[in-house]
């Protein structure tokens, strides 16, 4: 399964004045992410940057030895470029909060994070806080994870984009939770990864109206979505990925 087209957009939105999201990808290995990072000017946006070398750098070193020993993590159930890729992210983690160790609290950095990485026909994620992923298939869109948010304490839906704060990041904490799931791909499908700037101030019915719409192009889909989530009072930076295969 190869990957038919690919578009991203990342943006400081537009009340800041730094962007401190970001994506990457290494279309060598099939490997892709968006970052949603946090810490101020030079700071944060400084430490996503790193975290994107840092993580294809390593993610490459293991997998591409099928003879690898992990070693951060290691679950048998995942493929070869799962345990990769987890590691990967765990190794960037390890650095990043033995930086912030070493520093005051207002030079700390962090990020929430989902990569992809594609082996074969299986598309695998991996995600940390609270940047959200969606499926696409056949007119039907499906959430792939539960972003790790304050939303979850909430007990209304009053104004959603003050409650997208992660609880879990990279960086943030000495232990670090994650999400990890495999996606068989199907002809035409579509993964769309996306951080809070983004998604929320949407309704899933909106993302889901933008994909059928008659727009020529993905790149399109996603000026729409962030030209509208800047409408609606958007004040964070934002970044939007669509993968199609």
């Amino acid at each position: 399964m190869k990957l038919r087209s690919y578009a991203a957009q990342t943006h400081q939105g537009p009340y800041l004045e730094i962007n401190e999201d970001g994506y990457d990808f290494d279309f060598d290995n099939d490997l892709y992410m968006v970052l949603d990072g946090f810490g101020g000017s030079g700071v944060g946006d400084r430490a996503v940057e790193k975290l994107k070398i840092e993580i294809k750098n390593f993610y490459t070193q293991i997998s591409d030895d099928p003879n690898a020993t992990m070693p951060l993590y290691y679950n048998p159930r995942n493929l070869l470029e799962g345990n990769a890729l987890l590691n990967s992210m765990l190794n960037a983690h390890a650095n990043l909060v033995k930086a912030n160790s070493e520093k005051p609290i207002n030079q700390r950095a962090g990020s929430s994070i989902i990569c992809a990485v594609k082996a074969e026909s299986i598309l695998i994620l991996a995600g940390v806080g609270n940047c959200c992923a969606y499926h696409f298939r056949k007119g039907r869109l499906s959430k792939i994870f539960i972003e790790d948010t304050l939303c979850s304490l909430a007990k209304d839906n009053f104004a959603p984009r003050f409650r997208t704060s992660p609880m879990n990041a990279i960086g943030m904490y000495p232990d670090v939770g994650f999400q990890i799931k495999e996606i068989r791909l199907a002809d035409r499908d579509k993964i769309l990864i996306l951080t809070d700037g983004v998604y929320s101030t949407l309704k899933e019915e909106e993302i889901h109206y933008a994909l059928t719409s008659s727009s020529p192009s993905d790149q399109e889909r996603i000026n729409s979505l962030l030209n509208l989530s800047n409408s609606r009072g958007n004040l964070d930076n934002q970044t939007l990925m669509i993968l199609e295969f």
